[in-house]
């Protein structure tokens, strides 16, 4: 079993480096498992069938700020630390997210880890599914949770809100990528969410997210995501924000940023659920 060398525990880890620590009495796993309704899958029912050897359920939608009206949106500190400690996740930890898609929604566990300023995290390349097709152990048993401090230190940077990412827009001084598929970015498919216009943030650029993924669901090797930011007129100098339908698969675009050593961006929260709401800020379609 040789470790993959893109090993990052602060990113990206591979299913061989998981097994390899899998015992460590420090190493917290995470099933942050998220679907669309379309997608007709419970992810806390798949959890309880079957997940990864002491795998806690982190679930996104309620681990939120539920007092927005937008979807899962990023919780209050408070909420984190009091959620994450009945876990048993806290200070020392390091933490592995995965998800039940290979890599879908467990980047924005992820990405809400680091805004709390955790940044003992990685995110498991391929998720369930790779760890599923190798033969690994799986169990259906509840982990024994012990309870362990947590501090958090918010990292404001690291999240924009509909005014900041208007103005990076109207004065183009960062790159706004939009992790949605093409038709929806073109303004050629109508939105999931009812009540929404069609199309994308002015000076937007589309990356769907599945572009910066290998066809097994594990994210592409670092030399590969430049070519295609560059590939998308993505100029990897300037401050770069990411955004998508609910801020989920905008993570997938943060976490392969951090990977080809971008360190300026930023994860709109809103996304496409709140900019194509309100009527007075502008949409663009086609390419």
């Amino acid at each position: 079993m040789t470790p993959s060398p893109q090993d990052d525990p602060k990113t990206l880890v591979s299913t061989d480096w998981l097994a390899k620590h899998l015992r460590d009495p420090d190493l917290r796993v995470l099933d942050a498992s998220w679907y669309l309704p379309a997608q007709n899958r419970d992810a806390k029912a798949e959890y309880e069938a079957g997940h990864i050897p002491g795998a806690r359920f982190f679930d996104i939608d309620e681990i939120s700020d539920q007092r927005s009206s937008l979807p899962h949106m990023a919780p209050p500190p408070e909420k984190f630390i009091s959620r994450l400690r009945a876990m048993g996740v806290g200070d020392g930890h390091q933490v592995v997210v995965y998800d039940g898609t290979g890599l879908f929604s467990a980047a924005r566990v992820w990405w809400t880890f680091r805004l709390m300023g955790k940044t003992d995290v990685a995110v498991l390349d391929g998720g369930f599914p790779k760890w599923k097709a190798e033969g690994r152990e799986i169990e259906d048993m509840p982990p024994v949770i012990r309870d362990r401090h947590i501090t958090t230190s918010r990292q404001n940077h690291l999240v924009k809100d509909v005014t900041q990412v208007a103005h990076a827009a109207k004065l183009g001084e960062a790159e706004i990528l939009d992790a949605r598929a093409a038709a929806r970015f073109r303004g050629e498919a109508p939105e999931p969410r009812a009540g929404l216009r069609s199309g994308h943030i002015p000076g937007s650029k589309n990356i769907p997210f599945a572009e910066v993924l290998n066809p097994d669901g594990t994210m592409k090797s670092p030399a590969a995501l430049r070519e295609v930011f560059e590939a998308a007129g993505v100029d990897l100098r300037k401050p770069a924000i990411t955004s998508c339908g609910s801020g989920v698969t905008a993570a997938i675009l943060s976490l392969a940023l951090e990977r080809v050593g971008h360190r300026n961006h930023a994860l709109y929260d809103g996304s496409w659920a709140e900019w194509g709401m309100y009527d007075d800020l502008k949409v663009a379609t086609g390419a």
